[in-house]
């Protein structure tokens, strides 16, 4: 038989549970939408091949080839769009048949909300999927111990000039 003093006991202890759980900070969750402007042709190129494999053409296709990137980052897809930033970092293709590379790309905003700030993008990417998911690992500035995930998405592609549109869709958490 539950006795006054075991009720009040156990409503203090779920009231008590319940604040503590309320307490605790929880992340905000963000999701943001970029477009990469990536050229892997031309005297525009925003990316390139650095090194690979003696004798072997280096290419996205081609097992140990490291590329590096310098894409701008826009708020739609047309290129002429306002820029918020750059993409940089390196790409390097990391699978024997060429399907996957490990992508290793920082953000870089340079647009007034955002300036100074990064965001750090992690991951493997399987090139022949439309859309490829690679983690958020880090972040500096207004998204310092960002965590989350990214999709990327090839929007457009124009093989004359390798040139591609890609959507980034971030999913953050910001504490």
């Amino acid at each position: 038989m539950a006795t006054p003093i075991k009720i009040i006991s156990f409503s203090i202890l779920v009231f008590v549970t319940i604040n503590i759980a309320d307490g605790q900070a929880q992340p905000n969750q963000s999701t943001l939408v970029f477009y990469l402007q990536d050229v892997g042709k031309g005297p525009k190129a925003t990316v390139s091949p650095v090194i690979g494999i003696n004798g072997k053409v280096w290419s996205y296709n081609t097992f140990g080839t490291i590329f590096v990137v310098d894409d701008p980052v826009t708020l739609s897809p047309n290129p002429f769009s306002t820029q918020i930033g750059k993409a940089q970092g390196t790409i390097t293709v990391t699978s024997q048949d060429g399907g996957n590379v490990n992508i290793v790309l920082s953000i870089v905003f340079n647009n007034a909300q955002y300036a100074g700030s990064t965001l750090e993008i992690q991951g493997t990417s399987r090139q022949r999927d439309n859309l490829r998911e690679l983690g958020v690992v880090s972040g500096t500035g207004r998204f310092r111990f960002a965590r989350g995930f990214v999709v990327f998405e090839t929007i457009s592609y124009d093989p004359t000039y390798s040139q591609s549109v890609i959507r980034l869709t971030l999913t953050l958490e910001i504490p």
